[in-house]
């Protein structure tokens, strides 16, 4: 039986409107979506429908034009910048489908940069990196630089940079686009393991069969969410 205190997402009637040159684009209208702790939810549709800009919104990194936020029991629209910024880096751990990794820092350092903005001893920051490069079998090219991975070992480094502070919730925006279908497996596999362990996890894809990794699937059409479905993988549900 869950509770009001399991629900770690809460979004009620939220939209998103980009004003530009007198034009009114509605990238998201009449949103109401709930995350509860431990889950993996899909968000799915079409180029253009809203997908990254409803997990841009989810992350803090854009605010809605309407509606109500609440994230993990707390109203956002309230939050200042420095408070929005120290929940992204606590709270949030983002995986881009472009990796974002930085070229003239080591695998090690990619990883450890989140955790050079908290109050953190260098002992404490070592071992959460190892144990981050661990989980996703990275370890080995630790001093190795982004430019001598390949974009699936690039991709592990950006997802154990997003798990190494140990965030409520994973976000990943089309974490497969730059992959082809063996890494992009791969990393889906990756992410399922997170999730059986207790991570919560918000993925973005235009993909059906990645799509179904998750426990359910929010579909998402010109802005507006159309319908849910379960997944039907077979790992869906075995945790």
């Amino acid at each position: 039986m869950t509770s009001a205190n399991d629900t770690l997402i809460q979004m009620d009637g939220v939209e998103k409107i980009f004003f530009t040159d007198e034009l009114e684009t509605h990238a998201l209208s009449q949103i109401h979506l709930e995350i509860k702790k431990g889950e993996y939810i899909a968000i799915a549709g079409p180029s253009g429908c809203g997908k990254s800009t409803l997990l841009a919104i989810i992350g803090l990194l854009d605010s809605p034009t309407g509606g109500v936020y609440t994230l993990n029991g707390k109203p956002v629209s309230g939050l200042s910048l420095n408070d929005r910024t120290r929940i992204r880096n606590r709270e949030i751990g983002f995986i881009f489908q472009a990796f974002n990794l930085i070229g003239d820092l080591t695998v090690y350092e990619n990883v450890e940069l989140p955790l050079t903005y908290r109050s953190m001893g260098s002992a404490e920051r070592a071992e959460k990196v190892q144990s981050a490069l661990d989980r996703v079998g990275m370890a080995h090219r630790a001093k190795h630089y982004p430019a001598q991975l390949s974009g699936g070992q690039q991709q592990r480094v950006a997802v154990a940079r997003a798990l190494v502070g140990d965030p409520l919730i994973l976000l990943a925006d089309e974490p497969t686009g730059n992959l082809d279908s063996k890494n992009g497996d791969a990393v889906m596999d990756l992410l399922r393991d997170l999730h059986a362990n207790g991570a919560t996890i918000c993925i973005v894809t235009h993909d059906p069969r990645y799509a179904d990794h998750a426990e359910r699937t929010v579909h998402l059409f010109d802005g507006t969410i159309t319908n849910e479905t379960k997944g039907t993988a077979e790992h869906v549900g075995s945790r």
